[in-house]
């Protein structure tokens, strides 16, 4: 059976809904996964997530963990939009033959949604890194001044600590990392890592949206119904996490380009192919699952909030209660 038709404002704005709930759920965690795909070996300053969330506590207090979320809160409702809607508009332009979607034709309106939603997904995933691994490299920065005023203590200790400590830069808004980005490389620098963005939603959005139909439907009493909220919930998470654990490594590599400042000793990448040179030459294979679970625990309940409220269809509920203009 075809997919019914789409009221696009409608689903515009359950989209944004469940973005901002689902964000606001998550956060920390995708904060413990950029630190955690950023560092490399031999400059490792966290071993797990719960290490992580609790270093960045101590240092920074509880609001330290959302760092960056304003960028997020700010950018995901377009971008959860576009995703959600535009798979829903390439699902209907697919079933016009009034017949059920193939697995094929699932997959291809699911590339169409990952497609569409880079044009927000690279600006904003682009400053968030940048807030978000701010504090990894001032930690960072503080250890290697420690370091260096107790190995140097009978040389001078205070010069030792004063140089190393110049080298920490004072943490920068998101509206001063896209001022400086605009002046210095224009427009194209909030979209660096470009490729590396499509290299992960596009596959992400080929494999979750039919993975999520498929389950969702296992609920329906009947193809005219739709299924309880609770099943909506556990496939979009089922769907969510699969998906994420599938293009983790292309997360790695995206991370890893967009990121504009390096801590020490760390390595500097020229694109796709030589990011994923690099990392497999010194880190091994498995640096590219680093963060897998932290992605599959952010994404699971993102999705799982996000189709809970996209289908319950609380928009639709708020626009039929506007009063409607006289004929």
């Amino acid at each position: 059976m075809a997919d019914k038709q789409i009221s696009l404002p409608a689903k515009l704005i359950n989209g944004g809904i469940a973005g901002l709930i689902g964000v606001t759920c998550v956060f920390p965690i995708d904060l413990a996964k950029t630190r955690l795909q950023n560092q490399q070996n031999g400059q490792r300053m966290y071993s797990s997530m719960s290490d992580c969330l609790i270093k960045t506590i101590r240092s920074d207090g509880y609001f330290g963990m959302y760092r960056g979320a304003a960028v997020n809160l700010t950018l995901v409702t377009p971008e959860k939009a576009i995703k959600l809607a535009a798979n829903d508009f390439f699902r209907h332009m697919l079933s016009k033959d009034g017949k059920q979607l193939t697995l094929i034709k699932e997959m291809l309106a699911g590339c169409g949604a990952g497609t569409c939603q880079v044009i927000v997904t690279t600006p904003m995933e682009m400053l968030k890194i940048q807030l978000q691994d701010a504090g990894r490299l001032a930690a960072q920065q503080k250890l290697m001044t420690a370091q260096s005023a107790t190995g140097r203590a009978v040389e001078g200790p205070i010069s030792s600590a004063s140089q190393a400590t110049s080298t920490v830069k004072s943490p920068q808004t998101a509206t001063q990392i896209t001022k400086e980005l605009l002046r210095s490389k224009g427009i194209a620098g909030l979209y660096k890592g470009l490729g590396a963005t499509l290299l992960r939603d596009v596959p992400f959005s080929i494999v979750y949206f039919p993975l999520f139909a498929n389950l969702n439907k296992l609920g329906q009493k009947n193809p005219d119904e739709r299924s309880p909220f609770y099943v909506s919930f556990i496939s979009g998470c089922i769907a969510g996490s699969t998906a994420a654990v599938a293009v983790n490594p292309c997360d790695v590599i995206k991370t890893r380009l967009q990121s504009l400042q390096r801590g020490i000793n760390e390595d500097s990448y020229s694109g796709i192919v030589d990011c994923t040179r690099k990392i497999w030459r010194n880190e091994g294979a498995r640096a590219f699952l680093k963060g897998a679970y932290c992605r599959a625990l952010v994404i699971a309940p993102l999705f799982g909030i996000a189709q809970v409220v996209y289908f319950l269809g609380i928009a639709e509920t708020m626009l039929e209660m506007l009063p409607r203009g006289r004929d």
